[in-house]
């Protein structure tokens, strides 16, 4: 048998097994990291160190401002339009925020462990369309809102310090539980029908940024894509429920970091 050395084959190969906001948050990742060392190379020239006992550590702390933008990766049922004349589901992205504090165990000066528990507030929205039986379109905006108490655990891999600037890149994972969730409600005693969500969730991380090292702390600008992997789809079949097969989150965060 002979080995298929195309190196193109092999990329398509590789892009047709990843989904698609995977792929696109693994680009725009690389987009930054490559943005970040090109800023980090032309200011490590002049730049004076600080913080140069830092990286040799066992440990320390910190905490992180983050806003988010979140959504859902849905499957819809292959009949979803016998749920009461459903047309069509859209996704409509909502912003929120996160807060949380920052612990990280220091392998290397490139290698850290993070442990970064906090609170994410993130809101989603669905645009359901529905026919009504006079031939004209309903639409039906559904939002969720949501308080995940999260616990994330991600592994950081860094390059050596470029003066006072490092990119680097993330991955981990994380569990997260929904304090917010309303999914013991009755739906018999709401004005409408409401979307249920399971209370627990986890997580694929992935993300790039840079750390900036000041006279007297670091100063992190990170941007990562979360990956939910569980269907938090509570299936009780309302009009909203009976059109999914699974129903996952998805987030994207921008990260501001304070290290000391």
């Amino acid at each position: 048998m002979v080995a298929d050395l195309n190196p193109t084959l092999q990329f398509r190969r590789v892009k047709s097994v990843l989904p698609k906001p995977m792929r696109r948050a693994l680009l725009q990742s690389g987009w930054l990291f490559g943005l970040l060392l090109m800023v980090g190379s032309v200011q490590a020239q002049t730049a004076k160190q600080n913080l140069a006992k830092f990286d040799y550590r066992a440990y320390h702390f910190g905490f992180l401002l983050s806003g988010n933008t979140s959504s859902f990766n849905f499957n819809l049922r292959p009949d979803f339009t016998f749920a009461d004349s459903l047309l069509s589901v859209e996704n409509n992205s909502l912003s929120g925020f996160n807060l949380a504090l920052l612990a990280s165990l220091n392998i290397s000066p490139v290698v850290h462990v993070r442990f970064t528990p906090g609170l994410s507030f993130q809101d989603r929205g669905l645009l359901f369309r529905f026919r009504e039986t006079d031939g004209t379109i309903l639409p039906v905006n559904v939002r969720t809102e949501s308080v995940y108490l999260d616990f994330p655990l991600l592994l950081k891999l860094r390059t050596e310090r470029i003066g006072n600037f490092a990119p680097y890149a993330l991955i981990g994972g994380k569990l997260s539980r929904d304090m917010q969730s309303q999914a013991d409600v009755n739906q018999s005693l709401q004005d409408g029908y409401i979307l249920k969500l399971a209370k627990a969730n986890s997580s694929l991380d992935v993300g790039a940024g840079a750390d900036f090292f000041l006279p007297f702390f670091k100063f992190s600008v990170e941007l990562k894509t979360e990956f939910g992997m569980r269907n938090v789809l509570i299936q009780d079949d309302t009009p909203f429920s009976a059109a999914f097969d699974e129903l996952r989150t998805r987030s994207f965060i921008i990260s501001f970091t304070f290290e000391g």
